[in-house]
Formats: structure tokens, sequence, C-alpha cells
């Protein structure tokens, strides 16, 4: 499963641009003072992709995939579809590009006055699609998302979840190329949100279709991403594989991202920080975490290893494994230990209270 997860990832570095976006801008001129909403945004987001962009609210993500759906215009830059120039498109330029576009929001949006198959048939309809088309297709999406017994039922007769499944069979209805997901799994709970998810990577698997979705959960992201941009003050201030991203970040907000999905360290495992003791995170990934490196340093360098807290992350394409541990010896002994593991891929991290 992993090397067949590493050929997919093999196969979309080798897909063409979907959508790309080049230096795009937004600022609400309005205000005041005026809001710079997006600060030279660039992306390119490949066919086939699932592609997340994570930040904190007011980040400026909510900004960004309305440029990328045409609902709000950038004030400067240029956005791409399949290479075409989509920026300043109007009229059924703008009609045809939209069909190509479907999108899934967070409070689900439904129609209350219609079935789950009203709902379904909506954007069938607005297309002028026949009437035998339409039926044809709004069970075809029943059947994909596992409602074809809800079909007759209304919004307020559904949990959340299955809401949010109507959703997406309603963003389906006309054969997009990309689904725009805002949020999507936000108002879920966890086991909903997992499922949720799943569904997307069926659909992503099954029909080709490009998923770009917006978060600020990272748990998302890894369950799900091939790729991920993070975006901080209108600003994408890091992007690149999930792999490579959660497995060295390099951002001081990416950092603090992975860190909200990592296990809380118990108060008693801090005692105070001496030459001799040091309270280590150890994160491991690729050969590093198949190497018994713990083992190794004991005997290397005649210090103590005590293992507090471990777990591990499974990414799309590699495991990264996590090791909270006190580490005891000489200093000289600590310093080396540190820098060995540093040279076999281990990152290393001195935790001080609080971090």
């Amino acid at each position: 499963m992993r090397t067949s997860l590493k050929h997919k990832e093999e196969e979309l570095s080798k897909a063409v641009p979907i959508i790309e976006v080049d230096s795009i801008s937004k600022i609400y001129k309005q205000a005041e003072p005026p809001i710079k909403a997006l600060q030279e945004v660039s992306l390119t987001i490949k066919k086939g992709e699932i592609y997340g962009i994570i930040g904190l609210s007011g980040a400026g993500k909510s900004t960004l995939i309305r440029c990328l759906a045409k609902l709000v215009k950038p004030s400067s830059g240029r956005i791409a579809f399949h290479g075409e120039d989509i920026t300043d498109i109007a009229g059924k330029q703008l009609l045809q590009f939209r069909q190509s576009i479907g999108m899934i929001f967070q409070h689900f949006n439904l129609l209350s006055s219609r079935t789950v198959a009203g709902n379904i048939a909506y954007p069938l309809e607005v297309a002028k699609v026949s009437k035998e088309q339409q039926n044809q297709r709004v069970e075809e999406l029943l059947g994909l998302v596992g409602l074809s017994a809800k079909k007759g039922a209304y919004p307020s007769q559904l949990s959340g979840g299955e809401k949010q499944r109507v959703g997406i069979a309603r963003a389906l209805a006309n054969h997009p190329e990309v689904l725009l997901c805002d949020e999507a799994t936000s108002a879920l709970d966890p086991r909903t949100t997992r499922d949720i998810l799943d569904l997307l990577k069926t659909i992503n698997k099954t029909l080709g279709v490009t998923i770009i979705l917006i978060t600020h959960d990272m748990e998302v992201i890894k369950r799900i991403c091939h790729k991920v941009a993070v975006i901080e003050a209108g600003s994408i201030v890091e992007e690149g594989p999930v792999s490579q991203v959660f497995g060295d970040p390099q951002h001081a907000t990416t950092k603090r991202f992975i860190q909200s999905t990592s296990h809380d360290i118990p108060e008693e495992f801090f005692k105070p920080s001496s030459p001799n003791r040091k309270l280590l995170r150890l994160r491991f990934k690729g050969n590093a975490a198949s190497e018994p490196l713990i083992a190794q340093i004991v005997k290397k360098y005649n210090v103590e290893a005590n293992i507090l807290l471990g777990w591990i992350d499974n990414l799309r394409v590699i495991v990264v494994g996590t090791l909270i541990i006190e580490l005891t010896g000489s200093s000289e002994g600590i310093a080396n230990t540190l820098t060995y593991l540093a040279e076999h891929g281990v990152q290393c991290e001195v935790l001080e209270h609080g971090a």
C-alpha cells in the first residue's frame, strides 16, 4: 500500500497543471484602513491532486478559494485554468468555467423545501438537462455518496454527515473537473469528518476529480491531501508535498499547526533542565524510522535514553514517528548524541516547560 501511494505521488508530480495562480493579491480598499486579504499568492495545482490550504481564521484562505471559484476578482495577478487566463472572463465563458467547478460548503447550503434528490438535481435543472438525464444522474450520485435510501428525505430529517453527502453529490452533478471544499468538515464530529474525508478520497481516486480544500485542521491535511500550502496574513509561507511539509516543517506557523496535532506532554516530564539531562522530542521519518538509533546512541555515547511517550502519524506516502525521551549523560555525550541523530535524519528538539 505504501509503495502504491508513493507511486501515486510520483504520478502527480508529472501531471499537468489544472489551476495556476500567479502573484494574485486582493485588497479591500473600501475598508479603513484597506484590508490586504491576499498578498502575491502563487500556486500550481495539478490535475488529480488533493490540495490543501491551511490557515487560521483571517489568514486569507476563504478569500483565496473565492478567487479560484471566480466569486471574487483579484486586485492584481493572474489565474489560469488549463493554461487559459480566466482572471477577467465574464458572461458565457464564466458560466462554462463555473460548470467545471463544484463547491462544497461548511454549512451545507441545502434547500430546505427540496428533498435529497431535489437538492442534487437542482444544478442539473439550472443547466437545462433533460428530466430523464437528471433522474439517471441523481441515482448515480445517491449511490456514490451512500444515500439511496434517503432520496425522498428533507434536509431537516438528515444528520450533519448526511447533509454534507448531499452537498458533495450536488457539487458533482455537472461532472466538474475540480471540487472546492470550503471548511467542508468543520461542522462535523470527528468520526463523521473521517467518513467524509474518506468519501472525498474515493471520489478523487475513482473519478479523477481534482480537490482543493481549505481548513484550519492539520488532521484533515494529514488524512487526505497530497500537497499543502500554509497561508498566514494573506501570504503563502510554506508549500509542498504533505510528507515534506509535515516531516520537515520550516516556517514557525507550520510548526505550530503540527504541534497542535501532537500529544500533550504530561507536566511531570518537565524537570529542571541541566547539562546532564535533556527532555527531547525526536521525529523520525523515512529510513530513520526503521533504524535502531536509540540503541545505537546508548551504546556509542554512554548515555541513558528513557522513552516517555511515542506515537506514529501515517501520512499518505510516509510514516512519521515521534518519541519524547529523557536523555541523561555527560554534556559531551548528549551533544554528540544530538549531532549523531541529526546526521541520521532525526529532527531533535530540546523541550522546555510549555513547549
